[in-house]
């Protein structure tokens, strides 16, 4: 049975929502109809799965509640491939073993959203298919695109301008992307709106091969204030499987002009309770909201409100963390790039060096704190010394 409630269904077409083809009001009236849809989202497995993410299980976990059929499509033909969505230049090219590894808590990490004590959530590899495809199979396929059509990708354009190449793979894409609608046979495709493209091509093989409408729902993006993605690639972005204080911190960091948006298509909170939330004077206390419903979201209230307690304890009462990762060294000396580096603290020496040049490293013994100022310094060590770069600190402890 289908839920058709006008007001359920007005909010799954407007909260968080960018765009919907072929339009709003004809989608609208099949939501309305009571017919039952198979709707789809498709998630390369090129790394983990994170906050930017949710807008898009969030919605299919409305359309669900709804009683639509939802599969959860892991890419693990494509994601060998690489989209080259958002990208001036040609992705990493993974094998399959990385592809399933990365993918193998993707489940635990969807269920927290999405319903699996419901039997309308499915997951299917798109392998499955595409690895059984013959040569002929695929000029056909191929032959529902032109070339001019393809090219109209705005990285590729970006791309050429630059003088950079456009590698066969990446550049065929978008049709093995929309060969996944077909195979599925589906009525609608959920997902953020930088895969429009891809979306879109498989809105038009749909109608080339199945004589098929597919709508496509896009969800607006995580952003910043100049359109650059919070994403793995920036290295801003809230994974699902981080910690609770790891979360929660990350959160209070971005800037405040995300606070709304995030609160509307990363989080289940009430338009009007968000609403009132920013009216809060202090964005420090909304974002503390924000901050504190997304960890919930996935950690549970007990575990959010010990991670909001920490963060005050360490960021606003400037006393030191609870429990603080050791890393052991029989080193006496230490130039400053390489202990951050060998500690965890950073990812490579490069970002030791901004890190220190930006003055985000700190040096802690006893009582006395000192800030890091010259990248070439070198580090006396002493036993139980601190080191802190932004949210992360380390004790040191000298082996004897």
């Amino acid at each position: 049975m289908v839920d058709t409630n006008p007001q359920r269904i007005e909010e799954i077409l407007t909260r968080g929502i960018e765009n919907v083809y072929p339009s709003r009001e004809e989608l609208e009236k099949v939501l309305l109809s009571g017919k039952k849809l198979k709707i789809y989202n498709g998630i390369d497995p090129t790394g983990k799965l994170h906050i930017g993410h949710a807008a898009v299980l969030l919605k299919l976990r409305q359309l669900q509640d709804l009683g639509h059929e939802i599969i959860i499509l892991i890419g693990d033909f494509t994601a060998t491939i690489g989209d080259p969505t958002g990208k001036s230049e040609t992705r990493k090219v993974l094998t399959k073993k990385q592809v399933l590894a990365n993918a193998k808590n993707y489940k635990k990490q969807i269920g927290k959203i999405l319903d699996f004590k419901k039997s309308n959530v499915k997951f299917f590899y798109n392998g499955k298919w595409t690895n059984k495809l013959k040569m002929a199979d695929l000029f056909a396929i191929a032959s529902h695109f032109t070339v001019a059509r393809l090219l109209e990708r705005d990285m590729f354009q970006k791309r050429i301008k630059k003088g950079g190449d456009i590698h066969v793979p990446e550049f065929l894409y978008p049709i093995f992307q929309a060969y996944d609608s077909v195979a599925m046979d589906v009525d609608m495709e959920v997902g953020g709106n930088d895969q429009t493209f891809n979306m879109l091509a498989g809105r038009t093989l749909m109608k080339k091969m199945k004589n098929k409408e597919k709508f496509v729902l896009t969800t607006k993006l995580l952003v910043d204030s100049v359109g650059k993605k919070m994403g793995k690639t920036e290295g801003n972005m809230v994974n699902l499987d981080e910690s609770p204080a790891e979360m929660f911190g990350k959160i209070m960091s971005w800037p405040d002009e995300l606070i709304h948006l995030t609160f509307e298509i990363c989080t289940r909170v009430a338009p009007d309770e968000i609403d009132e939330i920013i009216k809060i004077p202090n964005p420090r206390n909304q974002k503390a909201i924000l901050a504190k419903e997304i960890v919930k979201m996935y950690h549970g209230e007990k575990e959010a409100k010990k991670a909001e307690e920490e963060f005050d304890k360490v960021f606003r009462n400037k006393e030191l963390p609870t429990d603080i990762p050791v890393f052991q060294t029989d080193k006496n000396n230490y130039f400053v790039l390489d202990l951050l580096f060998d500690a965890k603290l950073s990812f490579s020496k490069n970002e030791a060096k901004r890190l220190v040049e930006g003055g985000g490293v700190e040096i802690q013994i006893g009582e006395k704190k000192e800030k890091v100022a010259d990248w070439e310094k070198e580090i006396i060590i002493e036993d139980g010394m601190i080191i802190k770069v932004g949210r992360k600190f380390v004790k040191i402890k000298l082996k004897t």
